[in-house]
């Protein structure tokens, strides 16, 4: 594929970015790629957010909720290669239940 279609389908904010110096497809492709290879340290971050940032609506099974962010924590924090203890995990369910399971909490510490 010609280096110029390629560069007329890409928005010219993107091909400021790119070296003027590449004169071929391929490497012009290599560096849009690198430019926007997938970071670890934002996917990481996502995952906590999402983790510290739900919270229980108070409708629904609590058991599934639970188990929600437990399978967010284990699965997908493997995948980046983290660990998050059971500790911190429970506390964090804990954070997030509203104040109707005040006496729950109290029960569990």
């Amino acid at each position: 594929m010609s280096l110029m279609i390629i560069k007329c389908g890409v928005p010219e904010a993107f091909k400021d970015t790119i070296s003027k110096e590449i004169t071929n497809a391929k490497d012009f492709l290599a560096k849009i790629e690198k430019h926007f290879a997938k970071s670890d340290k934002v996917e990481a971050s996502t995952l906590l957010q999402s983790l510290i940032s739900i919270n229980y609506k108070g409708k629904g099974n609590i058991r599934k909720y639970i188990m929600e962010m437990s399978n967010i924590s284990s699965n997908k924090f493997m995948a980046q290669k983290l660990e998050l203890s059971d500790n911190l995990l429970v506390h964090l369910v804990l954070i997030s239940l509203p104040a109707q399971f005040g006496q729950f909490k109290i029960n569990y510490n």
